[in-house]
């Protein structure tokens, strides 16, 4: 089976360069939903031909999802792979900075997260199915608005209930450089905290003014220190905002406040210490209210993660590559959603690469086909 995985992907190499570039130089931008429905159009066409059953959830304010299922009528519990098919990048990237090859690296609008993923996953697939592998069903999951967290759909409900009955999932998201794999993501909670006070003129009355700018100033410093590096809680006051003009005492000011945590029991801790922060007060005569703007909830490590780590690793040793090490990270990704469901995941199991998010964003080419066969013959031995 590892030798016939190995021999399609040797013998396709040129039909996968193709389909990835094909995928970036559709714009799929979050906002775009005609873009991203374009890439799901282009993948179902891909896994018509190994008569793959494919469905198109259909999404009003937001990118459609896939979902596509090799071997559907064997009544055992699926693979699943999972990935997205949105970018970060405006429309009009594109045409800036169209898909390239240079000194063995591929750069273009997403290349690396995620559609250099995508085409990992449909070639894993394509192996598979020309290997005549039917142990188990492989459902494929791409989703159309990862990038801004589903805000937009129920996208994450239906990831999970795609995830319910499934043995083991494998999320081809942006592979690392470093041969590492993701077995824990740390969740991200935002706020908005808004100070108001009073206004006075800064020349003629200041006594008489009380300075939301100078309360957040006390609040900004009490809430860095409230990062917790041995737990593994960080808080990051990332924007601020007050005032109007110099010369008058500001009556208001915002900040909005990133954390990053590790496990979801630690939020009722997190949410009482920023109420403290809030209800604390430095300058008298203003007032504080704290927003909770958005949750995305944490990777756990749970189980099954290191037994599934350890058969990816084997996985990468058959082929002559080093194993891969199984790290913990502080961005989020769909896979907190399958380990909710109870679904021992890896994630990061995509083209390597860096600078995500970048105009200078690039994958790494040989390792298109490299992760390729290490996802194909990882999905044999589950």
């Amino acid at each position: 089976m590892r030798k016939q995985i190995a021999v399609y992907i040797e013998e396709h190499r040129d039909a996968m360069m193709d389909f990835w570039r094909q995928l970036v130089q559709i714009e799929s931008g979050s906002a775009n939903k005609a873009g991203v429905d374009a890439v799901a159009r282009r993948v179902q066409e891909e896994l018509d031909t190994i008569g793959a059953h494919t469905e198109i959830h259909e999404m009003k304010r937001a990118g459609n999802m896939l979902v596509s299922v090799l071997n559907e009528d064997v009544p055992e519990a699926p693979v699943l792979l999972l990935g997205h098919m949105d970018t970060v990048f405006p429309d009009g990237t594109v045409a800036d900075r169209p898909f390239t090859l240079r000194d063995g690296k591929a750069y273009g609008p997403g290349v690396l997260d995620m559609k250099g993923g995508v085409t990992i996953a449909v070639f894993a697939m394509k192996a598979l199915k020309e290997a005549g592998w039917t142990k188990r069903p492989v459902r494929l999951v791409l989703v159309g608005d990862e990038e801004v967290g589903h805000r937009n759909s129920d996208g994450n409900q239906q990831i999970m209930e795609q995830a319910w009955s499934a043995v083991a999932t494998f999320n081809c998201e942006s592979g690392r450089l470093g041969n590492e794999v993701v077995v824990q993501r740390k969740g991200a909670l935002t706020y908005r905290m808004d100070v108001t006070g009073i206004a006075a003129h800064a020349g003629n009355e200041p006594e008489k003014g009380r300075s939301a700018i100078l309360e957040m100033a006390h609040k900004v410093i009490a809430i860095q220190n409230l990062t917790d590096w041995q737990q593994g809680t960080t808080y990051n006051v990332g924007v601020i905002s007050g005032g109007t003009v110099a010369n008058a005492v500001p009556d208001t000011a915002s900040i909005l406040i990133d954390v990053r945590y590790l496990k979801k029991e630690y939020v009722p801790d997190i949410e009482a210490k920023l109420q403290d922060v809030a209800h604390t007060n430095y300058v008298d005569g203003t007032k504080t209210s704290l927003t909770q703007l958005s949750c995305c909830i944490p990777m756990e490590r749970m189980a099954g993660t290191d037994g599934l780590l350890a058969k990816v690793q084997e996985a990468y040793a058959s082929f002559g590559m080093p194993r891969p090490s199984g790290i913990i990270v502080g961005g989020g990704s769909d896979s907190a959603y399958t380990v909710a469901a109870g679904v021992p995941t890896i994630c990061a199991m995509g083209v390597e690469g860096s600078r995500h998010h970048s105009p200078e964003e690039y994958a790494c080419v040989e390792s298109l086909y490299a992760r390729a066969k290490a996802l194909a013959y990882v999905v044999t031995m589950v």
